[in-house]
């Protein structure tokens, strides 16, 4: 069997939100769940940053600056090394290109991100937020959002 996850984090990786904060956009996102949906939705805090990835969803992965598709191996090696640091930083130097850049500014097709906060709905019956509800959470939280479809 597979889950879906629709997840929104902070655009900024290292970003904690307050619980109050955290407890407002919970709420602002219930609100526009369908009525099934939102027994599937939780905050959630982490000590480091964490990967979180599309699932099934990932198509491929390119270079923000020339546009050039990163190999799937550069990728999987470039988080390794910065998930056994940690990921005290994401900062990577692309191969295509030679750009320094962020593995979470790296344009991923179907979206995903890394970050120490996440709100997720498990089978939220619905697909993309649209960008006003996207930016009516950012206000609630306090912190400008990315969403992610998770399929896995």
């Amino acid at each position: 069997m597979s889950d879906n996850y629709l997840t929104v984090i902070p655009t900024d990786p290292y970003w904690q939100p307050g619980r109050d904060a955290a407890e407002r956009a919970s709420a602002a996102l219930s609100r526009i769940l369908p009525d099934d949906a939102r027994r599937g939705l939780e905050a959630k805090w982490h000590d480091s940053v964490e990967v979180v990835w599309c699932g099934v969803n990932l198509k491929r992965i390119l270079c923000p600056r020339c546009g050039a598709e990163c190999d799937p191996g550069w990728w999987a090696e470039a988080v390794s090394q910065r998930c056994d640091e940690g990921f005290a930083a994401l900062v990577v130097t692309v191969p295509c290109c030679e750009a320094e850049t962020s593995l979470n500014d790296l344009v991923y097709d179907w979206p995903m991100g890394f970050a120490r906060f996440r709100i997720e709905v498990l089978y939220p019956n619905r697909s993309w937020l649209a960008d006003e509800e996207l930016a009516t959470l950012a206000d609630a939280l306090g912190h400008p959002l990315r969403q992610i479809l998770i399929h896995i």
